[in-house]
């Protein structure tokens, strides 16, 4: 295949009409340039040029070649200059993924907004419960809850996830208040449950030292908003985070205990593939996020 090269040092011998100033142009000395017409025309099996000791004409061939190399290069400066601006325009589908509740409450009520900043940007929201392999399924961002482990992923932390232990008072006044997290085992738990989750184990803090309670109960779910509803009519014990349960623990809907072994490194964050180009889409929206929720907190 013909290095797209020699095609620039062809034209340009063309448009100077020697090969020296050719060469000053493209800053190849003569020689060089000369190497690099003669591989052209090796390569073609043609003469391209005649060639005097201060001028070069083209032959017929090369009037014909010289006129497609002139569209070839158009055409390529085209597609770069589209890959430039594809870097920094924000444009084309966002596919972003969400955990249920998380995504209705907080994320897409900003939606409409950033699409007003960034028209050209198409979000496509999916909100689920289950954890999304990005890169297998083709998303562009995800929007995780919980502890940040080890991962192939880049994360851009929004917020601090306090959860809290809680249930209403009418559970409590009925089965008593757990004291130490141990008492937990013997309390109905509510539970949420789906592919990868692990909420069936309540990881809390004892003497500085995690412990993982296999807490159990006769009611489960794979929808958040279920559990708290649930919470709420006193059907049992949840462990929730702030943003889903403050605004009920401060009407006195539901009541906080064994606050001091539920451990605090929990984040909201923003995860998405790694890579050395961020597009701009991505960083935009990511930015848009650190905005709007980082600073300050909505649920606080």
């Amino acid at each position: 295949m013909t290095d797209i090269s020699d095609l620039v040092v062809y034209v340009r011998v063309v448009d100077q009409g020697s090969l020296s100033a050719a060469g000053r142009e493209l800053r190849m000395s003569p020689a060089v340039v000369s190497h690099r017409l003669q591989r052209l025309e090796a390569r073609l099996g043609v003469r391209l040029l005649n060639r005097t000791t201060r001028k070069v004409h083209t032959t017929e061939e090369g009037e014909i070649y010289y006129g497609h190399c002139l569209r070839i290069l158009e055409e390529v400066e085209k597609a770069e200059q589209a890959l430039t601006e594809s870097r920094e325009n924000p444009s084309g589908l966002l596919k972003i993924t969400a955990p249920v509740s998380f995504g209705r409450r907080y994320l897409a009520p900003l939606i409409p907004d950033f699409v007003k900043a960034y028209p050209e940007v198409e979000p496509r929201l999916h909100l689920t419960e289950s954890l999304v392999n990005l890169v297998e399924d083709g998303f562009d961002l995800a929007i995780r809850v919980g502890r940040m482990e080890d991962s192939s992923l880049m994360a851009r932390k929004l917020a601090k996830d306090h959860r809290y232990i809680c249930a209403s008072p009418e559970y409590l006044e009925k089965h008593g208040t757990p004291k130490i997290p141990q008492d937990l085992l013997d309390h109905n738990c509510l539970l949420l449950r789906f592919p990868g989750s692990r909420q069936f184990k309540w990881r809390l803090v004892e003497d500085g030292v995690s412990h993982f309670l296999a807490v159990k109960g006769d009611l489960d779910t794979n929808n958040s908003d279920v559990l708290l509803d649930w919470a709420l009519s006193g059907c049992g014990i949840v462990m929730k985070s702030q943003w889903e349960v403050g605004e009920h623990i401060k009407s006195g809907e539901l009541i906080a205990f064994l606050e001091e072994y539920v451990p605090q490194d929990n984040v909201v964050a923003a995860l998405y593939p790694q890579g050395k180009h961020v597009p701009p889409k991505l960083r935009v929206f990511i930015d848009f996020l650190v905005e709007r929720i980082s600073h300050p907190v909505p649920w606080e």
